[in-house]
């Protein structure tokens, strides 16, 4: 199945690789900012499970690539050395309250990281799975035409 980044079995990921494409994103959304003069403040990826997760890699590794971010069904793509720096960087985790891939405990693992670094956490719980929720997707828009009008 494509992937951003190798995995060496479900849900351990190849963090050498995992890094790699994490600076190579950066890099990507850089040159195109220039190239399309895009609103860097505007900037919000979105991502679903494992774009979600590389999602979750820049904001760690590379917090200055986003204005904020959308993570569905996302993980704790590893563990941060250090804090980045993400003061008020707008972040919405929705969480499948019957996902089997993610847990819980790893959902909230992910929002402390997130909290702790300063982000403007808001953590939603569907009564879903992995699978996205119809209910999800109008919040998602509710959200981003608050945070990014």
């Amino acid at each position: 199945m494509p992937r951003f980044f190798k995995r060496l079995s479900e849900g351990v990921f190849d963090l050498n690789d995992l890094a790699d494409q994490t600076h190579a994103l950066a890099k990507f959304i850089d040159e195109a900012a220039r190239q399309y003069k895009l609103k860097r403040d505007k900037v919000v990826a979105v991502g679903y499970s494992n774009g979600a997760n590389i999602a979750a890699s820049l904001l760690i590794l590379r917090p200055e690539a986003l204005a904020g971010a959308v993570l569905f069904r996302p993980m704790v793509p590893f563990t941060p050395g250090a804090m980045p720096k993400l003061e008020g960087k707008p972040i919405l985790v929705l969480a499948g309250s019957h996902d089997r891939m993610v847990s819980g405990k790893d959902t909230l693992a992910l929002t402390d990281i997130f909290d702790k670094s300063g982000a403007d956490v808001t953590l939603r719980w569907a009564e879903a799975t992995h699978a996205m929720a119809v209910e999800e997707l109008t919040a998602t828009r509710e959200w981003l035409s608050q945070r990014f009008p």
